[in-house]
């Protein structure tokens, strides 16, 4: 047991002594005034061991009805909703038919520079805010709890319409609470059909797909109705299981020589009960929870290991992998046994990595990266400049590759953007890394970046993926 919890235990049983001690007294008032009326009280044996054992039953009574208040208590201490554990068993009598969450996407960046009070009076103030639109919109009766660390929860019987309308007006209306400026997503998932709990980790998906759209982007697609998620997740584990990537591939073409020798992979999965084939943002955030990111990854890689031999020597790929996958041993096994089996050139391979944070453990994540380096496969930054994990990267470890994040080549008229990625291509030469410009559409961009040494450029005003049939043609 923790001291902590020693503690806490022995600061209860005090409080309960300090509870039972007028229970006690007027016990034995009413026992001196019935038994000893006018007499000089004389205790007997048996009357000792009756107050004895009332004694002991009035404590730990006490005791025992102060912690079950304690552990049945249905509010979070700090947003005075419904905390998880009863938000869940309220649902279950209410049975809304649409759940939301709204997210504090920088809660953390908060939490890191304001105190902890601040922090709670701001949730709480975030909790009021909601129930006081949802009620002036004519909600009679509505749900709010907390979910995990950010998440606030809500149910109402409202027209889901309603519900993303009032949620864009607590947004709007809530950007600044007590100075602190407060960024917020939200989802919304319908039709829940009792399944709360799966629901919840629905909105959980639908929030973590938001993370890698635009902003106008976003309100198209916070609301899902839950059989149509379910039905998704059926087909992601089905395509995981199966096998069924569908790969297209990027041209990146090499501005020394003209020529396209490397190909950055982009996946979708296959499904074949319906028209549209499942997007990444869609089914990685499934793939993720359902702990299914390693089996995914690994398909991925001997998929791409398989279709080295078909293609011409001289073509590599490039592609994303999970940190997670990396750091896993078991996998590490698998893909260098794969490629001893196969018997290919490593060095073919490109892998991606984009963390929006540094690994907590650096000097063992730079081990793992030296591992596959030592295998001959190439490591590269995707997204580099978006965060400040890539440049402690570059600090650390020699990477072959960086692929400049998207803001870099679609603000190139912007004199700040020009010179910061100026600085970068000439950093990255001097340390002998390749640079890759990606979402390149026009003419005009595609002549400043070459004009700024960038080795590869990529996108449509290059030219467009192709699937893997052509590749095959192509470079057979």
């Amino acid at each position: 047991m923790l001291q902590s919890q020693k503690e806490e235990r022995g600061r209860r049983f005090t409080l309960a002594l300090r509870a039972g001690i007028p229970v006690l007294l007027l016990v034995f008032l009413v026992f001196y005034t019935t038994m000893h009326k006018g007499e000089v009280p004389s205790i007997s044996l048996l009357d000792g061991l009756l107050l004895t054992g009332i004694t002991f039953v009035t404590i730990y009574f006490i005791y025992f009805l102060m912690n079950l208040s304690v552990q049945e208590t249905i509010i979070d201490q700090t947003t005075q909703g419904y905390n998880k554990k009863s938000f869940l068993k309220k649902l279950q009598y209410y049975k809304p038919t649409s759940i939301a969450c709204l997210n504090i996407k920088n809660l953390t960046l908060l939490s890191e520079n304001y105190s902890s009070d601040q922090i709670d009076n701001l949730l709480y103030t975030i909790s009021s805010q909601l129930n006081q639109l949802f009620t002036q919109n004519g909600s009679d009766r509505i749900l709010i709890g907390r979910g995990r660390g950010s998440e606030v929860l809500i149910a109402v019987n409202n027209n889901d319409q309603d519900m993303q309308s009032i949620l864009e007006t607590m947004i709007k209306e809530n950007s600044s609470i007590n100075n602190m400026e407060v960024d917020y997503t939200f989802a919304v998932v319908t039709n829940t059909n009792d399944d709360f709990q799966k629901a919840i980790l629905q909105l959980r998906d639908i929030i973590a797909s938001q993370s890698v759209q635009d902003d106008a982007e976003q309100n198209t697609h916070n609301i899902k109705d839950t059989k149509e998620l379910s039905d998704i997740e059926k087909y992601v584990i089905s395509a995981i299981k199966n096998k069924d990537l569908l790969l297209s591939f990027r041209p990146l073409l090499n501005t020394h020589t003209d020529i396209v020798d490397t190909y950055e992979i982009a996946i979708k999965l296959k499904c074949y009960t319906q028209n549209d084939d499942i997007l990444p943002r869609i089914y990685l955030p499934i793939v993720n929870r359902l702990g299914l990111g390693r089996e995914y990854d690994l398909t991925l890689v001997k998929h791409v290991i398989d279709l080295l031999p078909l293609v011409n020597e001289n073509i590599s790929f490039t592609f994303n992998l999970s940190p997670f996958s990396l750091r896993d041993h078991t996998f590490q096994t698998k893909v260098f046994e794969y490629l001893t089996l196969r018997n290919v050139a490593p060095s073919r391979l490109i892998i991606q990595l984009y963390e929006r944070k540094t690994h907590h453990d650096l000097s063992g994540y730079l081990k793992t990266l030296k591992k596959f380096r030592s295998h001959g496969l190439r490591i590269c930054i995707d997204n580099f400049g978006s965060s400040n994990a890539s440049m402690k990267y570059m600090k650390h470890f020699k990477f072959d590759m960086i692929q400049f994040d998207r803001d870099y080549v679609t603000n190139l008229e912007n004199e700040t953007t020009y010179a910061m990625l100026h600085s970068l291509i000439k950093m990255s030469k001097d340390l002998q890394v390749k640079t890759v410009a990606k979402w390149v559409d026009n003419e005009s961009q595609e002549e400043k970046l070459k004009a700024l040494g960038i080795d590869y450029v990529q996108g449509f005003g290059i030219s467009k993926p192709i699937n893997e049939e052509i590749l095959i043609n192509r470079y057979n």
